[in-house]
């Protein structure tokens, strides 16, 4: 099944470790939708939570459709996500351990034209698992670069 990605958000991969991902749905209004095959969408501060049974996605700014004729929704408002009943019942049950967070992964559309948002269960990284991962990084660099030298 091919997508086409619309907006990551990288840094959440910096700040957190992301236990289980899954795939929502997205309610959008028609405007949001163009802007986001435009693709002008920024998922860095997004969250997401459960509420009455329902999950609702905070924080992430669709910029509004230049072309709109009507008046244009707000960038930030609340956009509901559309999960099944048993996904959202598996969801309270994980989120109420301590330190987990839902957050936004990347909005995509797939092949049908529909509009979808990964989330991904965080879990908080500390300072010095920031560090690590750098270090790791840069070592991997070196290997790689290392390999490359030697074989030309």
């Amino acid at each position: 099944m091919t997508q086409r990605v619309v907006s990551r958000n990288k840094k959440a991969f910096h700040d957190y470790h992301i236990e289980d991902t899954l795939e929502a749905g997205i309610v959008l209004t028609g405007p949001e939708a163009k802007s986001l095959r435009a693709g002008r969408a920024n998922l860095m501060d997004g969250y997401a939570q459960v509420q009455g049974g329902e999950v609702f996605l905070y924080n992430v700014h669709i910029s509004p459709y230049e072309y709109a004729t009507h008046n244009p929704s707000d960038p930030l408002r609340v956009r509901k996500l559309l999960l099944h009943q048993r996904e959202i019942r598996k969801l309270i049950g994980k989120l109420h351990e301590k330190g987990i967070a839902l957050i936004p992964l990347k909005i995509y559309f797939i092949e049908n034209g529909k509009a979808k948002v990964e989330l991904g269960l965080a879990r908080g990284k500390k300072l010095y698992d920031k560090r690590a991962a750098l270090k790791e990084r840069q070592s991997d660099r070196e290997v790689e670069r290392a390999l490359r030298h030697r074989r030309e």
